[in-house]
Protein backbone atom coordinates (compact mmCIF):
# COMPACT_ATOMS: atom_id res chain seq x y z
CA UNK A 1 0.00 0.00 0.00
CA UNK A 2 1.10 3.56 -0.76
CA UNK A 3 0.23 6.96 0.68
CA UNK A 4 0.41 10.27 -1.15
CA UNK A 5 -0.58 13.81 -0.24
CA UNK A 6 -3.30 14.92 -2.67
CA UNK A 7 -5.71 17.80 -2.25
CA UNK A 8 -7.11 17.78 1.29
CA UNK A 9 -5.96 14.24 2.06
CA UNK A 10 -3.15 11.83 2.68
CA UNK A 11 -4.63 9.20 0.38
CA UNK A 12 -3.91 5.52 1.00
CA UNK A 13 -4.08 3.44 -2.16
CA UNK A 14 -2.92 0.30 -3.92
CA UNK A 15 -0.97 0.71 -7.16
CA UNK A 16 -0.42 -2.55 -9.00
CA UNK A 17 0.49 -3.77 -12.46
CA UNK A 18 2.93 -2.50 -15.10
CA UNK A 19 3.96 1.08 -14.42
CA UNK A 20 3.70 2.25 -18.04
CA UNK A 21 0.46 0.41 -18.80
CA UNK A 22 -2.95 2.03 -19.38
CA UNK A 23 -4.31 3.16 -16.01
CA UNK A 24 -7.56 2.04 -14.40
CA UNK A 25 -8.77 3.67 -11.17
CA UNK A 26 -11.19 1.56 -9.12
CA UNK A 27 -13.41 3.46 -6.67
CA UNK A 28 -15.31 1.77 -3.87
CA UNK A 29 -18.61 2.83 -2.31
CA UNK A 30 -20.26 3.04 1.10
CA UNK A 31 -20.12 0.93 3.20
CA UNK A 32 -17.35 -0.97 1.43
CA UNK A 33 -13.63 -0.52 0.82
CA UNK A 34 -10.82 -1.41 -1.59
CA UNK A 35 -11.28 -5.14 -0.94
CA UNK A 36 -14.37 -5.01 -3.12
CA UNK A 37 -11.91 -4.91 -6.02
CA UNK A 38 -9.41 -7.62 -5.08
CA UNK A 39 -10.48 -10.03 -7.82
CA UNK A 40 -11.25 -7.31 -10.36
CA UNK A 41 -7.75 -5.90 -9.93
CA UNK A 42 -6.18 -9.33 -10.43
CA UNK A 43 -8.04 -9.78 -13.71
CA UNK A 44 -7.09 -6.34 -14.97
CA UNK A 45 -3.43 -6.73 -14.03
CA UNK A 46 -3.32 -10.02 -15.92
CA UNK A 47 -4.77 -8.13 -18.89
CA UNK A 48 -1.88 -5.66 -18.75
CA UNK A 49 -3.43 -2.74 -16.90
CA UNK A 50 -2.00 -0.57 -14.14
CA UNK A 51 -4.63 -0.57 -11.38
CA UNK A 52 -4.95 2.17 -8.75
CA UNK A 53 -7.42 1.55 -5.93
CA UNK A 54 -7.72 4.34 -3.33
CA UNK A 55 -9.48 4.40 0.02
CA UNK A 56 -12.05 7.19 -0.11
CA UNK A 57 -12.09 9.99 2.48
CA UNK A 58 -13.28 8.64 5.81
CA UNK A 59 -12.24 5.07 5.02
CA UNK A 60 -9.27 2.94 5.98
CA UNK A 61 -5.87 4.64 6.31
CA UNK A 62 -6.81 7.76 4.29
CA UNK A 63 -6.59 10.86 6.51
CA UNK A 64 -7.31 14.58 6.32
CA UNK A 65 -4.18 16.74 6.33
CA UNK A 66 -5.71 19.66 8.22
CA UNK A 67 -7.41 18.74 11.52
CA UNK A 68 -9.71 21.76 11.04
CA UNK A 69 -10.82 20.88 7.50
CA UNK A 70 -14.55 20.18 7.04
CA UNK A 71 -15.23 16.45 7.15
CA UNK A 72 -17.38 16.75 4.07
CA UNK A 73 -18.92 13.75 2.36
CA UNK A 74 -20.61 15.79 -0.38
CA UNK A 75 -20.44 14.55 -3.96
CA UNK A 76 -18.06 17.31 -5.06
CA UNK A 77 -15.57 16.31 -2.36
CA UNK A 78 -15.33 12.77 -3.70
CA UNK A 79 -14.71 14.03 -7.23
CA UNK A 80 -12.21 16.66 -6.03
CA UNK A 81 -10.26 13.91 -4.23
CA UNK A 82 -10.17 11.76 -7.35
CA UNK A 83 -8.93 14.54 -9.61
CA UNK A 84 -6.32 15.57 -7.02
CA UNK A 85 -5.07 12.00 -6.88
CA UNK A 86 -4.76 11.80 -10.68
CA UNK A 87 -2.82 15.08 -10.66
CA UNK A 88 -0.50 14.03 -7.85
CA UNK A 89 0.26 10.67 -9.45
CA UNK A 90 0.81 12.41 -12.81
CA UNK A 91 -1.86 10.31 -14.53
CA UNK A 92 -3.05 12.38 -17.50
CA UNK A 93 -5.88 10.02 -18.40
CA UNK A 94 -7.42 6.84 -16.97
CA UNK A 95 -10.39 4.56 -17.19
CA UNK A 96 -12.50 5.29 -14.11
CA UNK A 97 -14.66 2.53 -12.65
CA UNK A 98 -16.81 2.74 -9.55
CA UNK A 99 -20.13 2.13 -7.87
CA UNK A 100 -22.09 3.90 -5.15
CA UNK A 101 -19.93 6.77 -3.77
CA UNK A 102 -17.06 5.74 -6.03
CA UNK A 103 -19.30 5.63 -9.08
CA UNK A 104 -20.47 9.14 -8.25
CA UNK A 105 -16.89 10.44 -8.09
CA UNK A 106 -16.10 8.77 -11.41
CA UNK A 107 -19.21 10.16 -13.11
CA UNK A 108 -18.53 13.70 -11.90
CA UNK A 109 -14.94 13.73 -13.12
CA UNK A 110 -16.08 12.22 -16.43
CA UNK A 111 -18.72 14.95 -16.78
CA UNK A 112 -16.65 17.95 -15.72
CA UNK A 113 -13.15 16.88 -16.81
CA UNK A 114 -13.67 14.52 -19.77
CA UNK A 115 -10.15 14.96 -21.11
CA UNK A 116 -8.89 13.07 -18.05
CA UNK A 117 -11.16 10.06 -18.62
CA UNK A 118 -10.44 7.41 -21.25
CA UNK A 119 -13.61 5.52 -20.35
CA UNK A 120 -16.14 5.15 -17.56
CA UNK A 121 -17.68 2.09 -15.89
CA UNK A 122 -20.43 3.16 -13.52
CA UNK A 123 -22.57 1.11 -11.20
CA UNK A 124 -26.21 2.23 -11.44
CA UNK A 125 -25.76 4.71 -14.25
CA UNK A 126 -25.71 8.49 -13.96
CA UNK A 127 -24.82 9.01 -10.32
CA UNK A 128 -24.77 12.79 -10.05
CA UNK A 129 -27.07 14.00 -7.28
CA UNK A 130 -29.75 16.55 -8.16
CA UNK A 131 -29.82 18.29 -4.79
CA UNK A 132 -32.32 20.94 -5.84
CA UNK A 133 -34.86 18.15 -6.42
CA UNK A 134 -33.96 16.13 -3.34
CA UNK A 135 -37.06 17.16 -1.38
CA UNK A 136 -39.34 15.77 -4.08
CA UNK A 137 -40.79 12.46 -2.84
CA UNK A 138 -40.60 9.27 -4.85
CA UNK A 139 -42.76 6.17 -4.65
CA UNK A 140 -43.14 4.59 -1.18
CA UNK A 141 -41.13 1.47 -2.03
CA UNK A 142 -38.14 3.55 -3.06
CA UNK A 143 -38.53 5.76 0.01
CA UNK A 144 -38.49 2.69 2.27
CA UNK A 145 -35.15 1.60 0.80
CA UNK A 146 -33.68 4.96 1.83
CA UNK A 147 -34.45 4.47 5.53
CA UNK A 148 -30.76 4.54 6.47
CA UNK A 149 -30.33 7.97 4.88
CA UNK A 150 -33.27 9.44 6.79
CA UNK A 151 -32.00 7.77 9.98
CA UNK A 152 -28.70 9.64 9.62
CA UNK A 153 -30.46 12.99 9.29
CA UNK A 154 -31.03 13.15 13.04
CA UNK A 155 -28.91 13.02 16.20
CA UNK A 156 -30.19 9.55 17.05
CA UNK A 157 -28.95 8.17 13.74
CA UNK A 158 -25.55 9.76 14.10
CA UNK A 159 -25.20 8.30 17.59
CA UNK A 160 -26.36 4.95 16.26
CA UNK A 161 -23.73 4.90 13.54
CA UNK A 162 -21.07 5.94 16.05
CA UNK A 163 -22.01 3.20 18.51
CA UNK A 164 -22.95 0.42 16.10
CA UNK A 165 -21.09 1.07 12.87
CA UNK A 166 -20.15 -2.58 12.28
CA UNK A 167 -23.67 -3.86 12.87
CA UNK A 168 -25.20 -1.00 10.85
CA UNK A 169 -22.96 -1.59 7.85
CA UNK A 170 -23.34 -5.38 7.99
CA UNK A 171 -27.11 -4.93 7.85
CA UNK A 172 -26.73 -2.79 4.72
CA UNK A 173 -24.55 -5.46 3.09
CA UNK A 174 -27.24 -8.04 3.80
CA UNK A 175 -30.16 -5.90 2.65
CA UNK A 176 -28.49 -4.57 -0.48
CA UNK A 177 -27.07 -7.91 -1.69
CA UNK A 178 -29.71 -10.47 -0.64
CA UNK A 179 -28.25 -13.31 -2.74
CA UNK A 180 -24.60 -12.75 -1.85
CA UNK A 181 -23.46 -15.25 0.77
CA UNK A 182 -20.46 -13.39 2.12
CA UNK A 183 -18.55 -14.79 5.09
CA UNK A 184 -18.03 -13.04 8.40
CA UNK A 185 -14.30 -12.95 7.60
CA UNK A 186 -14.98 -11.19 4.30
CA UNK A 187 -17.11 -8.59 6.03
CA UNK A 188 -14.60 -8.11 8.86
CA UNK A 189 -11.80 -7.35 6.40
CA UNK A 190 -13.72 -4.42 4.93
CA UNK A 191 -15.29 -3.35 8.22
CA UNK A 192 -11.82 -2.57 9.55
CA UNK A 193 -11.90 0.46 7.21
CA UNK A 194 -14.91 1.87 9.07
CA UNK A 195 -12.77 2.51 12.16
CA UNK A 196 -11.30 5.57 10.42
CA UNK A 197 -11.68 8.48 12.88
CA UNK A 198 -13.50 10.56 10.24
CA UNK A 199 -15.86 7.82 9.06
CA UNK A 200 -18.93 8.90 11.01
CA UNK A 201 -18.53 12.61 10.27
CA UNK A 202 -18.01 12.05 6.54
CA UNK A 203 -20.88 9.58 6.21
CA UNK A 204 -23.36 11.71 8.15
CA UNK A 205 -22.42 14.81 6.19
CA UNK A 206 -22.88 12.94 2.92
CA UNK A 207 -26.42 11.86 3.70
CA UNK A 208 -27.41 15.27 5.04
CA UNK A 209 -25.82 17.35 2.28
CA UNK A 210 -27.49 15.46 -0.56
CA UNK A 211 -30.87 16.51 0.86
CA UNK A 212 -29.83 20.12 1.31
CA UNK A 213 -29.91 19.86 5.11
CA UNK A 214 -26.36 21.10 5.72
CA UNK A 215 -23.90 23.38 3.96
CA UNK A 216 -21.03 21.98 1.94
CA UNK A 217 -17.34 22.78 2.07
CA UNK A 218 -17.07 26.41 0.79
CA UNK A 219 -13.96 25.48 -1.14
CA UNK A 220 -16.05 23.13 -3.29
CA UNK A 221 -18.87 25.51 -4.14
CA UNK A 222 -17.66 25.89 -7.72
CA UNK A 223 -17.93 22.16 -8.26
CA UNK A 224 -21.40 22.00 -6.73
CA UNK A 225 -22.59 24.91 -8.87
CA UNK A 226 -21.46 23.09 -12.00
CA UNK A 227 -23.28 19.95 -10.89
CA UNK A 228 -26.61 21.75 -10.56
CA UNK A 229 -26.67 21.80 -14.37
CA UNK A 230 -26.63 17.98 -14.43
CA UNK A 231 -23.94 17.92 -17.14
CA UNK A 232 -23.89 15.15 -19.72
CA UNK A 233 -21.19 12.49 -19.81
CA UNK A 234 -19.49 12.44 -23.20
CA UNK A 235 -16.77 9.81 -22.68
CA UNK A 236 -17.26 6.13 -23.60
CA UNK A 237 -19.28 4.58 -20.78
CA UNK A 238 -20.76 1.28 -19.64
CA UNK A 239 -23.43 1.26 -16.92
CA UNK A 240 -24.00 -1.83 -14.78
CA UNK A 241 -27.04 -2.71 -12.69
CA UNK A 242 -27.38 -5.63 -10.31
CA UNK A 243 -30.53 -7.61 -11.05
CA UNK A 244 -31.00 -8.31 -7.34
CA UNK A 245 -29.94 -4.94 -5.95
CA UNK A 246 -31.72 -4.43 -2.64
CA UNK A 247 -31.11 -0.68 -2.56
CA UNK A 248 -31.99 0.45 -6.07
CA UNK A 249 -34.77 -0.87 -8.25
CA UNK A 250 -33.46 -3.63 -10.52
CA UNK A 251 -32.70 -2.12 -13.90
CA UNK A 252 -33.22 1.34 -12.46
CA UNK A 253 -30.49 2.98 -14.54
CA UNK A 254 -31.73 1.57 -17.85
CA UNK A 255 -33.44 4.92 -18.40
CA UNK A 256 -30.29 6.99 -17.84
CA UNK A 257 -29.10 6.85 -21.46
CA UNK A 258 -30.09 10.48 -22.08
CA UNK A 259 -27.31 11.57 -19.72
CA UNK A 260 -24.65 9.79 -21.79
CA UNK A 261 -24.03 11.54 -25.10
CA UNK A 262 -20.92 9.57 -26.06
CA UNK A 263 -20.60 5.85 -26.83
CA UNK A 264 -22.70 4.06 -24.23
CA UNK A 265 -23.82 0.55 -23.26
CA UNK A 266 -26.07 -0.72 -20.49
CA UNK A 267 -25.66 -4.15 -18.86
CA UNK A 268 -27.80 -5.82 -16.24
CA UNK A 269 -26.21 -8.56 -14.11
CA UNK A 270 -28.84 -11.14 -13.05
CA UNK A 271 -28.73 -12.26 -9.41
CA UNK A 272 -26.15 -9.61 -8.44
CA UNK A 273 -26.76 -7.10 -5.66
CA UNK A 274 -25.39 -3.64 -4.94
CA UNK A 275 -21.74 -4.57 -4.39
CA UNK A 276 -21.12 -5.15 -8.08
CA UNK A 277 -17.34 -5.71 -8.27
CA UNK A 278 -17.12 -8.04 -5.29
CA UNK A 279 -20.17 -10.08 -6.30
CA UNK A 280 -19.45 -10.18 -10.05
CA UNK A 281 -15.71 -9.52 -10.51
CA UNK A 282 -15.44 -11.09 -13.95
CA UNK A 283 -18.35 -9.09 -15.37
CA UNK A 284 -17.08 -5.87 -13.79
CA UNK A 285 -13.55 -6.37 -15.07
CA UNK A 286 -14.85 -7.24 -18.53
CA UNK A 287 -16.75 -3.96 -18.64
CA UNK A 288 -13.51 -2.11 -17.86
CA UNK A 289 -11.73 -3.94 -20.67
CA UNK A 290 -14.64 -3.41 -23.10
CA UNK A 291 -15.25 0.29 -22.57
CA UNK A 292 -12.55 1.32 -25.08
CA UNK A 293 -14.19 -0.75 -27.77
CA UNK A 294 -17.78 0.42 -27.65
CA UNK A 295 -19.07 2.56 -30.49
CA UNK A 296 -21.73 5.23 -30.67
Amino acid sequence: MHTVRAGQLDVAFHDEGPGKAPVVVLLHGFPYDVRAYTQVAEILIQAGRRVITPYLRGFGPTRFINPEAPRSGQQAALAFDLLALLDTLDVPQAVLAGYDWGGRAACIVAALHPSRVAGLVTGNGYNLQNISAAARPTDPAAEARLWYQYYLHGARGRAGLQANRNEFCRLLWQMWSPRWQFSEATYAESAASFSNPDFVDVVVHSYRHRFGLVEGDPALQGWESALTLQPAITVPAISLDGGSDGLLAAGGSAGHARHFTGPYRYRRLPGIGHNLPQEAPQAFAQAVLDVHRIER
